[in-house]
């Protein structure tokens, strides 16, 4: 009972404060641009914020697909002396969702390292945010949250982590997610879209009919696919349901429980992976077809576990000549198309291996599509309809561009140093 009228009392003030801050016309851009640089040494995905107003302190952060929440570690704070942790009781730690939480308690939350899978509890707090915004004129302009509620955690949990990464950052579907947050300080929809390259990147929250490289419009012929809740139960992370898979145009015979656990996007896994019934299945097949193409498979090379050779292979725009792979999603028109560019990592001038690893026997999702295979994809993430678009072919394959070419990513040099 106290808690409830804690609770009501904190719901009525926040009210309040949002329309005195409506009446003095607050700033409202159109959209928040994070700049994302590949980590190539760890193959992470790195977003950098600003923490702090005046003195503001550059923060570098891990994208976090099923991030329900972002968690830094304790000593990354902008302010002089500990900030207090909220408690059980508290509006912010009932927006959270708390699964260990009693009254006159701080609230905690489980903040998971998804490279190492350790998991450590951290107190939810609140931090001063800058980050970049299009304010319809110029991309580049820092624009201020004033109350970025995220989880503390010990350093022991960076471990794994690129060098000079603080924590992860979370863009899952949840109330305190990064693009939850935004879209409540500026009055964006609850949408974001995501592009990943081998180099330079970008996610954008709110708007994004202008992301697009020069002269290009991939952002208006993107296929739509429901996003829908995996059997796990977990809200936070993005999946999407698999009917079917095609090689070179042929059905995989697989059983269809196979594809029953949906597919998850991942940004924290670096290659995609399938349960290893599945992946038996696929990599037969994909070996199979292969050899009909009279490629030459050589000796593995870690972590991959089926490689060819590439000294002679036709290369064409949409990269080796190698199988074709289809995931064939709600019907036969919609499909995400995997060629060359996103199947084959190159290990050697002379050696490509096939970027499948196998999930093991009881994954969460029956296909995790990683990093690699959502590069110079543009990506839109619709949490409002609960709908997912995608470029039907990577931007390589279709126009020979990358997600480095994006307008977009031309802010001033000031704010990226």
């Amino acid at each position: 009972m106290a808690c409830f009228a804690q609770l009501l009392f904190f719901s009525v003030l926040i009210t309040f404060i949002a329309i005195s801050d409506a009446q003095e016309g607050p700033f409202l851009p159109d959209s928040v641009v994070l700049p994302v640089r590949k980590d190539v040494s760890t193959n992470q995905y790195v977003a950098k914020i600003f923490m702090g107003n005046e003195e503001l302190v550059p923060t570098k952060l891990v994208v976090d697909l099923a991030g329900s929440f972002s968690w830094m570690s304790s000593s990354t704070s902008s302010s002089p002396s500990p900030k207090k942790p909220f408690s059980c009781c508290s509006l912010q730690c009932s927006m959270a969702k708390s699964s260990s939480c009693a009254d006159n308690e701080s609230c905690t939350l489980q903040a998971e390292n998804p490279i190492t899978k350790m998991v450590k509890f951290g107190e939810l707090t609140e931090d001063m945010v800058s980050v970049h915004v299009n304010d319809g004129i110029k991309i580049g302009s820092l624009a201020l949250i004033p109350h970025f509620l995220m989880s503390s955690a010990p350093a022991l949990l960076l471990r794994g982590l690129g060098n000079g990464v603080k924590g992860m950052l979370g863009l899952g579907n949840s109330r305190i997610s990064l693009p939850s947050q935004v879209a409540e300080t500026f009055g964006f929809q609850r949408k974001f879209s995501m592009c990943l390259s081998s180099s330079n990147g970008v996610v954008v929250i709110g708007e994004s009919t202008y992301l697009s490289p020069p002269n290009s419009d991939v952002a208006k012929s993107l296929m739509y696919t429901p996003l829908v809740v995996s059997e796990s139960k977990k809200p936070n992370g993005y999946h999407f349901q698999v009917k079917s898979i095609r090689i070179n145009g042929k059905k995989l015979a697989i059983k269809e429980d196979l594809l029953v656990r949906a597919t998850q996007i991942s940004t924290t896994v670096p290659y995609s992976t399938m349960e290893s019934t599945l992946y038996s299945a696929f990599t037969e097949a994909y070996v199979s077809s292969a050899i009909a193409m009279n490629m030459n498979m050589v000796s593995p090379v870690a972590p991959f576990e089926f490689c060819f050779g590439s000294e002679w292979l036709e290369t064409k725009r949409v990269g080796p000549n190698v199988p074709v792979v289809d995931l064939v999603l709600q019907s036969e028109m919609v499909k995400w198309r995997i060629h060359g560019r996103d199947s084959m990592v190159f290990v050697s001038d002379k050696v490509m291996c096939l970027g499948f690893l196998d999930g093991g026997l009881n994954p969460k999702a029956s296909i995790v599509l990683g990093g690699y295979q959502l590069e110079d994809k543009l990506l839109e993430f619709n949490l409002a309809t609960s709908m997912l678009g995608f470029s039907s072919s990577s931007l390589s394959n279709v126009e020979n561009r990358s997600c480095s070419d994006f307008n977009v990513l031309k802010i001033p040099q000031k704010a990226n140093s």
